[in-house]
């Protein structure tokens, strides 16, 4: 797989976790990415329908099990990410409150409209081609809902983040492709996050 922020594919274990180096990568991302201020910022409401892209080891999907919405659903490209997130939210996901699929950001697998949020966090640097996920988070976005996508970066500025966040140039080509389908794009830094947000 070749990241549309690259020229070259990606062999790092944070893009398609597998194996042992998966696992490492699934506990790291665990460990160091707690999400509760892009939870807060999502301002979830009761019966909201939520999706999350990419979702990792499931952290944010745990916030978001305990929030009002309705139903919450993710897809993330890797098997293994999907067992370890299914482990750490097994109570959410027995009781079907939580579905967590093997998916991309541009073949999701969901009805069109069916989400009122959709958010990816740390990954649409990841994707093979940014428009494609972006179309598709707008084609099963209902009118009217938010769309939120972080990367590292925001006013933080932690030593991960000043390593990984985009350069200007890119950060750019998110936003206009976001615009090109949206209303009301905006752009701010959080604390260890450079956000966009969305609306369809």
């Amino acid at each position: 797989m070749t990241p549309w922020t690259s020229d070259r594919p990606l062999r790092s274990p944070f893009g398609l976790p597998l194996g042992l180096r998966g696992r490492l990568a699934g506990l790291f991302m665990w460990w160091t990415n707690p999400q509760g201020d892009l939870f807060e910022l999502l301002n979830v409401r009761p019966g909201e329908r939520v999706l999350e892209i990419g979702y990792g080891p499931g952290r944010l999907i745990g916030l978001l099990a305990a929030s009002p919405a309705g139903r919450v659903c993710g897809v993330d490209p890797s098997p293994q990410m999907r067992a370890f997130a299914a482990r750490r939210n097994r109570g959410q996901v027995a009781a079907g409150r939580v579905d967590l699929r093997v998916g991309t950001a541009e073949s999701t697998g969901f009805p069109d409209a069916e989400f009122h949020c959709v958010v990816s966090v740390n990954n649409v640097g990841l994707w093979p081609r940014l428009e494609a996920g972006i179309a598709e988070m707008y084609r099963v976005t209902r009118p009217g809902g938010r769309v939120l996508i972080a990367w590292h970066g925001g006013t933080g500025r932690s030593p991960i983040a000043r390593r990984l966040a985009m350069p200007e140039e890119r950060l750019g080509r998110v936003e206009r492709a976001l615009g090109a389908a949206f209303s009301d794009v905006t752009r701010r830094e959080i604390p260890h996050l450079t956000l966009f947000e969305a609306v369809r």
